[in-house]
């Protein structure tokens, strides 16, 4: 049996740089958006071409902060589902699988052509900062989209959304606009595990280059302090 070997063609950057706070599904939260990118033998704008007449797109990649294993593992436990049930690993999208990758449908914002050659702005990502890419193709809805389709155990574990409050320790001026509505976001959507909950914990996340710290009870998240790493 051949051995296959593929390389990144380019890697995506946003605000978050570890994996707490990273949006469970792509289109979950729309305001989080990052920039792809590529390496210089792909900066081609030819390579291009057409794309920007497509509002989606695919994005094929790896989960490169997760390490790889020797044995083969064929059940994960979903933190959707409490972490404390099993299911097969090709029945979930858990990081945890053979060779890592990631599928991700991002809304293309932007093509921008710089001197340094294309740069692709994408929105409702699902990855961290400096994951790398290893494929682009078009969301063709026609094709991809399949309205009766069915979402097996996760029919129903739709987020409720939280209310994000901001107390008066919390500096918001260290955020532009966008990273206030895109962090807000991030954390309405309740970024901890599903079996934590703890009201007295008070939890930390990366986001850009500060630390937010914040508490949830009930219904309400309160970002509590923010605070440059």
């Amino acid at each position: 049996m051949s051995n296959f070997q593929i390389k990144p063609i380019g890697y995506i950057y946003n605000n978050l740089p570890e994996k707490f706070g990273v949006p469970r599904q792509s289109g979950v939260i729309s305001e989080f958006s990052g920039t792809i990118i590529l390496e210089p033998e792909y900066r081609s704008t030819n390579a291009l071409r057409g794309l920007a007449d497509f509002s989606h797109i695919w994005l094929i990649w790896q989960f490169s902060k997760v390490p790889e294993v020797d044995e083969f593992n064929p059940t994960v436990r979903p933190p959707r589902l409490g972490g404390n049930e099993r299911m097969g690993v090709f029945a979930t999208r858990s990081p945890f699988r053979p060779n890592r990758l990631g599928l991700t449908v991002a809304k293309l914002e932007e093509i921008e052509e710089t001197d340094n050659g294309p740069v692709i702005h994408v929105s409702g990502i699902d990855m961290m900062n400096g994951t790398p890419i290893f494929d682009i193709k078009p969301y063709i809805p026609y094709a991809d989209s399949i309205p009766q389709a069915k979402s097996g155990f996760t029919n129903g574990l739709s987020s409720k959304l939280l209310n994000v409050i901001f107390t008066e320790d919390a500096n918001q001026n260290l955020l532009s606009n966008h990273e206030l509505s895109e962090l807000t976001a991030i954390l309405s959507h309740d970024p901890r595990p599903a079996y934590q909950d703890d009201p007295e914990r008070i939890y930390g996340m990366s986001f850009k280059n500060l630390n937010i710290h914040f508490k949830i009870e009930n219904d309400n998240l309160t970002v509590i302090k923010i605070n440059e790493a």
